[in-house]
């Protein structure tokens, strides 16, 4: 799945890829239509995008706004045939920054599922944002599929930071699926997973690749210098995880246009300009 050309994909049986633009934006969409196709990647079968929004740090003219459209336009594929209340689960740890891309995207959703009354136009939307296991004493799962029983969604939605495959995913990538999540897997904290098996109703997530681990970051700069891999790397950096030194801003910034994205993509009827105003 991990292959930096699509096309190369194309050749494994059980699956189907392509790289395309959306918004300026490259895309790349992976499906894994069978068995075959799983054992091969190592992953569920579905559906699996990255989008690279890479000029948001180069300052783009209009960057935001596409990113923002971008990703709605991705969800909104996803979420096709799914009518009816949407849950929205923001895992993470505000207080640890490259772990805080959940609780921040949270801070940017348009909560409607109260409001159905006064805005009956509007999709009901109810979010979950209580934190980790080592602050609230609950598996994450626990949490997510208790509120999944009340709300009754017609789908959840999670929302997570990432561990990056590559340097050059750093920030710079939005993730989305529609198989769920294992939290914590990427940095080797597995968790109870969050998929249509565990909840009971399909399961979208969308991440941000926030930090990589040190035995990446040392293979990929050999591999930029032309210099030959180092037989003692293997294994060793693989608990050592690092971050961009401006992680705050950018986690600020991503997290914007997942949020926004998102309810772009449960609202289709607004704009950016509309939601500047509900969420101020």
């Amino acid at each position: 799945l991990w292959q930096e050309s699509a096309g190369e994909q194309t050749q494994l049986k059980g699956v189907q890829a392509r790289d395309s633009q959306r918004e300026g934006y490259a895309v790349t969409t992976v499906r894994i239509l069978d068995q075959e196709g799983a054992q091969a990647l190592g992953k569920p079968a579905g559906t699996y995008v990255t989008l690279t929004v890479d000029g948001l740090a180069r300052r783009e003219e209009g960057a935001f706004g596409r990113a923002v459209r971008a990703v709605a336009a991705e969800l909104t594929q996803l979420l096709a045939g799914l009518e009816g209340p949407v849950l929205v689960a923001c895992l993470g740890n505000r207080a640890v920054t490259p772990d805080a891309v959940g609780p921040k995207v949270h801070d940017h959703l348009l909560i409607t599922r109260h409001l159905q009354e006064v805005l009956p136009g509007f999709r009901p939307v109810a979010g979950l944002g209580a934190g980790v296991l080592g602050t609230t004493g609950l598996e994450v799962a626990e949490w997510v599929r208790g509120a999944a029983e009340h709300v009754k969604p017609a789908a959840v939605v999670l929302i997570d930071a990432l561990a990056a495959r590559g340097l050059d995913r750093l920030c710079s990538t939005v993730q989305l699926s529609d198989t769920g999540l294992i939290p914590g897997s990427g940095v080797g904290n597995h968790r109870m997973a969050l998929n249509r098996e565990t909840l009971g109703v399909p399961v979208l997530s969308v991440g941000v690749p926030t930090v990589v681990d040190a035995e990446t970051v040392a293979r990929d700069l050999l591999a930029d210098s032309g210099a030959e891999e180092a037989p003692l790397l293997a294994g060793r950096g693989r608990r050592l995880f690092v971050t961009p030194d401006s992680i705050d801003a950018k986690i600020r910034e991503l997290a914007k246009v997942v949020g926004y994205g998102l309810n772009l993509a449960l609202q289709p009827d607004l704009e950016i300009e509309d939601l500047d105003a509900l969420l101020a």
